[in-house]
């Protein structure tokens, strides 16, 4: 594995009004690891990740991605940076009454003018690429189907496809499993650590599951109350450091809830 730093984080911080959210965050990713955050809800997980790709900006700090300070950019500068960094949803954010194919050629919507995109106007080349994927990930049959007739499992690695699209460097997903089976979250789970270890991606993931998290990880890292606890290898994460990572944990307190909501199109349009 390469250990050329992609995206190096210092003194990250985030605020919401009083409440802060990460208290400072320090931490590097290399190029082609496949990186797993767990940590209750509330922990800062979503927040850290929102702030890699801007979705919501930081309080302080300095985000170092693809050698340009991220944090710095705006308007077609960030728009330019951002399209190297994939993002995976929860919630697929998939539109519900177009068929999959096309759904999947939305990733290029920052790289082909909207027009083209609107009438159906791809390379053939992309369109290929599009194909591919699907079949890689065993959703050939699936392909001219409304993304909305899929099971949440399919929709999944529709959004991995479509994120797969934009030839990212880093790729984001927050709680990609949290609302699948353990079936489906398997199956979604092996899709993304394969997609991404064929294509040599660093690929940051959160997660609630630390036994998923030991499976797929390289690295996993423990967040709770905004700060790092662990960062290591999974065979290194003892049963004490999981209980410390869960314990004393505020349920009525989650920075997620506190993250200004952005519409599905938008999160199409620009993070797909």
């Amino acid at each position: 594995m390469s250990r050329e730093v992609l995206l190096s984080v210092k003194g990250l911080r985030k605020s919401y009004g009083s409440f802060e959210a990460l208290h400072g965050i320090d931490i590097d990713f290399y190029q082609g690891e496949f990186v797993v955050f767990i940590g209750s809800s509330g922990a800062g997980k979503s927040t850290f990740i929102r702030c890699i790709n801007r979705m919501v900006d930081p309080s302080a700090g300095s985000l170092e991605f693809d050698g340009v300070r991220i944090d710095k950019l705006r308007g077609a500068a960030l728009r330019r940076q951002r399209a190297k960094i994939g993002m995976i949803f929860q919630h697929y954010n998939l539109i519900g009454r177009v068929n999959v194919i096309k759904n999947v050629m939305y990733g290029l919507l920052g790289q082909v003018p909207l027009w083209k995109s609107l009438l159906g106007m791809y390379p053939e080349s992309e369109k290929r690429r599009a194909v591919e994927l699907l079949h890689e990930i065993g959703l050939s049959e699936q392909m001219y189907k409304r993304a909305d007739a899929l099971s949440g499992g399919q929709m999944q690695r529709v959004g991995i496809c479509r994120s797969i699209m934009q030839n990212p460097k880093l790729l984001l997903a927050d709680e990609p499993i949290a609302s699948l089976d353990p079936k489906s979250s398997q199956i979604v789970m092996d899709s993304l650590r394969h997609i991404t270890t064929q294509r040599g991606l660093c690929c940051i993931v959160n997660l609630h599951q630390v036994d998923y998290a030991k499976k797929y990880a390289d690295r996993i890292v423990g967040m709770k109350a905004g700060q790092i606890l662990f960062d290591g290898k999974p065979e290194d994460l003892t049963d004490e450091m999981v209980r410390e990572i869960y314990s004393g944990v505020q349920e009525n307190v989650d920075a997620e809830e506190l993250l200004p909501q952005i519409s599905t199109d938008r999160k199409v349009g620009q993070y797909a």
